[in-house]
């Protein structure tokens, strides 16, 4: 029988899934288009059903691998895209969405991200972005790589609308965002989207990842993304091109890391104990 995927909670009240799919190097031709399509179409088979893409992949290619997977799922899908901050003027912001939508060929976006913070004041993204709501363009809102600082800042212009979801860097080996942005969160009701959640690949492998893999019968990626999904209003988005690895990766939401593992992973990747600026990459 099929794991059920835990959820995550949005700010209006529907569910997704805290397993989704990312699509940061899609249509650069590190896979071809049709194995990438594949690879999220299997991951929706699973009920992966949130898909992670922005404008700036692949100028504009991801979206369009996105695009192909999801022809005659679409109602399937939670699809979250994002808006450079260079085009998030009021106007920018609209025809960049629409750009958007005709590259993923769908009316509607559910989540639109600002990308990371820009020279374009708050106010005129979020009123662009209310605009596409009142369109039914999208259907929320949210921002990406936003620490605390500027998360207070947002809420503060933006009152009283709010963002539905914060996208950040977050894995194992990058945990800063836990010393005040998680929690921060967490009390806010904003979910974290967590992306790289395997550090670009550079969690395969670790030996302590794979000596917990062992005891649990999976492999250290496995590891890394239940680490993720035991974080409350956490929604790990990890990118595969190949239908078998998406496969894989689906087998997180089956492990129950003990607390034995967490101290073995504590002890290889140490929480934060000061704040630290926020990492992107």
């Amino acid at each position: 029988m099929k794991a059920e995927l835990p959820a995550v909670t949005l700010p209006g009240g529907r569910q997704v899934p805290a397993l989704g799919l990312g699509t940061w190097h899609m249509g650069e031709g590190e896979a071809s288009p049709e194995e990438e399509a594949a690879s999220l179409r299997a991951g929706l088979d699973l009920g992966m059903t949130v898909i992670d893409t922005a404008e700036m992949y692949a100028d504009g290619g991801a979206e369009e691998v996105v695009g192909e997977a999801i022809k005659a799922r679409r109602d399937e899908v939670f699809l979250v895209s994002k808006v450079l901050p260079y085009n998030a003027s009021r106007a920018g912001t609209i025809a960049a969405c629409e750009a958007s939508l005709k590259r993923l060929g769908t009316d509607h976006i559910e989540l639109y991200l600002l990308h990371w913070r820009g020279r374009h004041p708050f106010s005129e993204t979020v009123e662009a972005f209310e605009t596409l709501k009142a369109q039914g363009k999208i259907g929320a809102w949210g921002v990406s790589n936003f620490d605390v600082s500027d998360m207070k800042e947002l809420l503060e212009d933006a009152e009283p609308l709010r963002p539905s979801a914060n996208q950040i860097l977050y894995n194992l080996a990058r945990r800063g965002i836990e010393f005040d942005l998680l929690r921060w969160s967490q009390v806010q009701g904003i979910p974290l989207m967590a992306y790289s959640p395997l550090d670009e690949g550079r969690l395969l492998g670790h030996p302590v990842l794979e000596e917990i893999g062992r005891i649990h019968n999976v492999g250290s990626a496995q590891v890394a993304l239940a680490f993720l999904l035991t974080k409350a209003g956490v929604i790990a988005i990890p990118k595969s091109g190949s239908p078998e690895r998406v496969r894989d990766n689906f087998r997180a939401s089956e492990i129950r890391l003990t607390s034995e593992d967490l101290r073995l992973l504590d002890e290889a990747f140490p929480p934060p104990t000061r704040k630290r600026p926020l990492e992107m990459i």
